[in-house]
């Protein structure tokens, strides 16, 4: 037969549980004693804003713009295609065939890149040697010169097509009587861009003489996959980085995000997996969420998360923690109490912003039945062990 000492023992043991009960609770549970506001303490760590109609207001405000990258073209109608070493000319030289470039049709590869008609349908294209003629145009060599009877090198790089047919028609001018010529661009293929990340065909896209957008590249890239996030698309440009939102284009017209592309620019499409919310606590289905379109309303969060629990959640803790990436430290919390009668206007309008955690709290009740329900074992075993002891 078990002793008293036993059962005193274990009376102690339940009473250091009990005591430790808020720490050991299993649970959705938030300790508010750190937070400052009309509900904490004053000697709180972090500082709490309670959301109110005049916070509202002021995030409706439009903040600091994303800063764009410079435009090299303050205007598209402005701009003018350079040729550069590796792109393909031909050459027309009006009444002198023995003149003129033997492929004058143009050929598409892939949308990306032109390539003119002729060996190349037939084997492989390969690069002419720096000076020398091509069968099927003229290669600006790496110098940037090309060949042309009569005139030898001719240095065209960094020229615009009517600059090259001026000097060309010029220095033809000794050997024809009134040369009459026509200088186009085969094959574009010294300056591309790059697009990467979440399209359907990511890969370079040719520079040509028609400027190329952002909205261009992605379309030429045959547009984005479902998950792909248009709002925070990552250029790079000059080894400096800017965010720029192509969704802004298309939803709101703005064109200033509409950038004009130049040669090395790298464009990524991110995933939405930066573009989640988190909903936990209290409610029914605690999960992450994606943001539509780049916004999410706290309203809309609680909704797709099956709403707050009736029997168990604290309708005075709707908590919004963010910027906990950047600033673990210090991140801004944010209360919406439910209880009030404009809660459900605050909540439809409250914007949240990517990584949000929006925990709900846990009634004061709820916590003592779950206490209850974790000691009831002990006290049963504890009630059955005095009964051995009599």
């Amino acid at each position: 037969m078990l002793n008293r000492s036993v059962v005193s023992l274990v009376s102690l043991a339940l009473l250091t549980t009990l005591m430790s009960a808020c720490t050991l609770l299993p649970g959705n549970q938030l300790d508010t004693t750190r937070l400052n506001d009309n509900d904490a303490t004053p000697t709180a760590t972090y500082p709490v804003h309670l959301i109110s109609a005049d916070m509202i207001v002021a995030q409706s405000q439009p903040g600091a713009a994303r800063p764009l990258p410079p435009a090299r073209f303050a205007d598209p109608a402005q701009y003018v295609y350079r040729v550069a070493p590796q792109d393909i000319l031909g050459v027309t030289v009006w009444d002198h065939p023995e003149l003129t470039t033997q492929q004058g049709q143009t050929l598409s590869l892939g949308g990306n890149v032109t390539q003119s008609v002729g060996s190349v349908l037939q084997q492989p294209y390969t690069t002419p040697l720096a000076g020398q003629a091509d069968p099927d145009g003229q290669t600006v060599g790496p110098d940037g010169t090309i060949f042309f009877p009569f005139l030898g090198k001719v240095h065209v790089a960094g020229k615009t097509i009517g600059e090259i047919r001026d000097e060309l028609a010029s220095g033809l001018a000794p050997y024809l009587k009134k040369p009459q010529l026509d200088v186009r661009v085969l094959a574009y293929r010294s300056q591309k861009i790059s697009v990467t990340g979440d399209v359907k065909s990511p890969g370079p896209l040719a520079v040509s003489d028609i400027p190329l957008t952002l909205v261009d590249a992605i379309t030429r890239s045959g547009g984005t996959n479902a998950d792909a996030d248009t709002q925070r698309v990552r250029l790079t440009r000059n080894g400096k980085f800017y965010v720029l939102d192509a969704n802004g284009v298309l939803d709101r017209g703005d064109m200033t995000q509409n950038i004009m592309l130049q040669d090395g620019d790298v464009i990524y499409i991110p995933d939405r997996s930066d573009s989640r919310v988190f909903v936990m606590g209290e409610v029914k289905n605690p999960q992450p969420l994606a943001m539509i379109r780049g916004t999410l309303t706290v309203a809309d969060a609680l909704s797709q998360s099956g709403g707050i629990l009736d029997t168990d959640a604290n309708a005075r803790q709707i908590y919004i923690v963010r910027g906990a990436r950047n600033n673990p430290k210090q991140p801004d919390i944010f209360r919406l109490d439910m209880t009030q009668p404009d809660s459900l206007l605050l909540a439809a309008q409250f914007q949240l912003q990517p990584l949000d955690v929006v925990y709900v709290g846990t009634a004061g009740a709820v916590q003592f039945n779950r206490l209850v329900n974790q000691v009831l074992p002990t006290l049963s075993t504890l009630f059955f062990l005095k009964e051995l002891t009599n």
